[in-house]
């Protein structure tokens, strides 16, 4: 495995709660959605980001408005279902448990060295 393929792997594993965090900021467009991903340096194209987004949906954690736009046709705005809310609560915990863990993973393998 190449470390593009390991980068990649960790990408995957966090963009599910990335998009569920950013989401629950408020109501967002789905291009909102990927420019906020821009911007933490997490790219995602839509061929990724609207197959996740209706997972998420099916599962019952986002749901969506349609919104007529001026210059188009009406745009889906998502947001968080409260099952959704919960489950970013338990993945919030989640990820402090596993910042914690990599920390001390790495740090007893530099002290190592």
């Amino acid at each position: 495995m190449t470390i593009e393929n390991t980068q990649t792997q960790m990408r995957k594993g966090i963009l599910e709660y990335c998009i569920l965090a950013i989401i629950s900021r408020g109501e967002i467009y789905a291009s909102d959605i990927l420019g906020e991903l821009r911007k933490a340096k997490l790219l995602v194209v839509e061929g990724t980001l609207y197959p996740l987004l209706t997972r998420l949906k099916n599962n019952g954690l986002l749901t969506y408005n349609w919104v007529e736009s001026v210059s188009g046709p009406p745009r889906k705005y998502y947001r968080l279902s409260a099952e959704g809310a919960e489950t970013l609560a338990q993945l919030d915990k989640t990820w402090i448990e596993l910042v914690y863990a990599v920390e001390s993973a790495t740090l007893k393998n530099q002290n190592q060295n």
